[in-house]
């Protein structure tokens, strides 16, 4: 047996460690019954004899016997000393790292995502992450402090508090979709433990299922933090979602059939078939049909609606599917305009061509006007902006026309034969788009019309049928830089473009390379091209409206400020919450933070007043805990190799856990050992002096 100081721990046979080493120093005691046994002369006493012949065998009989019982004594009282000094070292035997002494600062990670609601034998994961929590907390001192922490990141478990405190902060916990990845929540555990107190020591814990598409630990370097993972394991599920759904259209238009297409994925290893999808508008339940998913993989499918009426629709699409339920809702939220407006910018005067073609189409409202009465700050309540013969563009028109494309607006133009081309390209350049080019007085005709863009999509039911395209008399050439994007949609015999789109930010531009002036071009004479045409332009838009969202994903909403006073504040109420969001009006926006308010799925109203809702929101659960995959031991120990902190513990032992927890943060205790055999010792000495007579 040797002892090694090193700093202020001393190891004993090279695995022994003591949490107060400074007892050690009481071995020299040891020395004191030594000197006494040395020492100590016991007075003779007179024995009486028959006959002394058998003195000496006596004297030496007993010498000898004393002889052993004293060097027993002395060893029983030396090891009695010993252990008892050791006992108040308080030794240990560490596991896997050198054990520190003082308080911990301890933070226990309880994943409480939707995918800890599956079953692990008799009991679901999220209540054996709480029986594991509660062992860890258990397992620490009193003096201890601890942070309890779920995928809520709510703000009162970003600190640290009492042992008693986390026992009741972890009997609060339930599931929860919130959904966050590993390295976020070491992140967050780091920021709680660093509030430690100086001399605390740091240790972290992760009790979750570790599904596959949140384990990315391998982001996480740091190594000052001794972080332990406790994988529990489910009962392997099977799983079907609606992933998702979206319009064909940017725009749902009343009396038209509005294809929405639906995405549903199979999570399992098997097939799916007959899986029935029904849909719920506006409360009035409609079966789609049924649907054959292979496993591991997803399918589309398009339900194409027909809205009879305008304003805001709520419409769920729901599946059946047990035992994991979370996903078989999908709820989104759409609004079919009550009218299309056009502003039309005219040079001299209206084109009553245009005119007719707008107050052709019901919804439509068209309102003219020329570039000496013109209101930019209107610019962004109009979905289709039409310049007509204009002769130039003012800086001030061009810049206000550019702003108002790249926030989602639409821009047609028709330029004039005298146009001062100098301001256009200028325009252009900004946008980008393709510039004016010299003005060719030729008689063109239009060969080809690209059905394939959104304009022109579905306009007509036999692409093939044969039908007038436009023939202009002149034309300016419009330039062919590559960089522009450009997207011809009606094209010349000789190639180059009539018609074209370019996009920009989250709107587009279109450009006639031919002005609208009837003795120039006849397109206003094709009533079944212009007319569709000026339709399908003034409701496409590069921004396909959002109709569904994800809870705990989008946080931040915008919206058109509508409030008329600083005392309007926006609230938002769904079917059994209220509540009012963070609000910042920013220009003509006012953005709502939602800070983590909503938690559950359904609908949710935007209002100042209840009687008329601004907007309408439905919220979904996050699709990340429908993939029931999970990281297995041998997977967290290959992406967790490089990082020694990382450390992982056997949470199936049901038995022997909380011990285990004990001996990780403190070590096999071993002082109970030698208080234990230091009574034994000194009974042994009682013994040996009380029934061993040498007289």
């Amino acid at each position: 047996m040797f002892l090694i100081f090193r700093g202020e721990i001393f190891y004993f046979c090279n695995y022994m460690q003591f949490l107060y080493p400074a007892f050690l120093y009481g071995l020299l005691a040891l020395a004191i019954p030594v000197i006494i046994h040395l020492f100590y002369f016991r007075r003779f006493k007179r024995v009486y004899f028959t006959n002394v012949k058998f003195l000496k065998e006596v004297k030496e009989e007993t010498s000898a016997r004393r002889k052993i019982r004293n060097l027993l004594v002395l060893l029983a009282r030396l090891l009695a000393m010993a252990l008892l000094i050791l006992g108040f070292a308080q030794p240990f035997l560490p596991q896997d790292s050198v054990v520190k002494k003082g308080q911990k600062a301890v933070s226990v990670f309880i994943d409480n995502s939707f995918s800890m609601s599956s079953l692990s034998q008799d009991v679901p994961l999220i209540d054996k992450a709480k029986e594991r929590a509660r062992e860890i907390v258990a397992a620490y001192n009193v003096d201890d402090r601890f942070q309890v922490l779920t995928g809520d990141f709510e703000s009162r478990h970003q600190r640290l508090v009492s042992k008693e405190d986390a026992l009741v902060l972890i009997d609060e916990i339930k599931v929860s979709p919130s959904v966050k990845k590993l390295s976020q929540v070491l992140v967050r555990q780091k920021q709680a433990l660093e509030t430690r107190q100086e001399d605390e020591v740091m240790t972290s814990y992760l009790v979750s299922d570790f599904q596959k598409n949140i384990t990315d630990l391998e982001n996480f370097t740091d190594t000052t933090v001794a972080i332990s993972l406790l994988p529990l394991q489910s009962v392997q599920e099977k799983n079907i979602a609606i992933d998702s759904c979206w319009f064909d259209s940017p725009v749902q238009m009343k009396n038209q059939t509005n294809p929405l297409i639906v995405k549903i994925k199979n999570y399992s290893q098997e097939d799916a078939d007959n899986v029935r999808l029904a849909l719920k508008l506006d409360g009035q339940i409609k079966p789609v049909g049924t649907m054959n998913i292979p496993a591991g993989r997803e399918v589309t499918d398009t339900v194409n609606l027909t809205i009879l009426r305008n304003g805001w629709h709520k419409a769920e699409l729901t599946i059946t599917d047990y035992p994991v339920q979370f996903d078989d809702s999908y709820y989104f939220a759409f609004k079919v305009a009550e009218q299309v407006n056009a502003l039309v910018i005219n040079g001299v005067a209206a084109n009553k061509y245009l005119n007719a073609a707008f107050k052709g189409i019901e919804t439509f409202n068209i309102i003219n006007k020329t570039t000496q009465n013109l209101d930019y700050s209107s610019f962004p309540n109009f979905d289709l902006i039409v310049t007509n013969d204009l002769n130039a563009l003012s800086s001030g028109l061009s810049f206000e026309l550019t702003e108002y494309i790249k926030n989602g607006g639409n821009v047609l133009i028709f330029p004039a034969a005298s146009a001062n081309k100098n301001s256009y390209n200028t325009f252009f350049d900004g946008v980008p788009a393709n510039q004016l080019g010299i003005y060719e007085s030729i008689e063109r005709r239009v060969s080809n019309l690209n059905t394939e863009e959104f304009v022109f999509k579905d306009v007509f039911e036999n692409k093939g049928a044969l039908f007038k395209l436009p023939v202009t008399q002149a034309n300016f050439a419009l330039s062919k830089f590559s960089s522009r994007g450009e997207e011809p949609l009606m094209i010349y015999r000789d190639g180059s473009s009539y018609l074209a789109k370019y996009r920009a930010g989250q709107g587009h531009l279109y450009l006639c390379a031919s002005p609208l002036d009837q003795g120039i071009n006849d397109l206003v004479k094709n009533g079944e091209v212009f007319v569709p045409m000026l339709y399908k332009m003034a409701i496409s838009s590069a921004k396909y409206s959002k109709i569904a969202y994800v809870i705990g994903k989008d946080e931040v909403l915008d919206q058109p400020n509508q409030s008329t006073g600083a005392e309007m504040i926006y609230k938002i109420k769904g079917k059994d919450e209220e509540f009012i969001p963070e609000q910042k009006v920013v220009g003509s926006k006012v953005i709502l933070g939602m800070n983590n308010q909503i938690k559950k799925a359904g609908f949710y109203d935007l209002y100042l007043n209840k009687e008329n809702p601004l907007n309408v929101y439905g919220y979904n659960f996050d699709r990340r805990e429908s993939e029931l995959q999970y990281t297995n031991l041998e997977g967290l120990a290959n992406m967790t190799q490089n990082n020694p902190a990382f450390s992982i513990v056997d949470s199936s032992n049901n038995a022997n856990f909380a011990e285990l927890i004990k001996e990780r943060s403190t070590g096999i205790v071993l002082w109970r050992w030698c208080i234990i055999l230091a009574l034994i010792f000194l009974a042994i000495e009682v013994l040996l002096l009380r029934f061993w007579k040498v007289d």
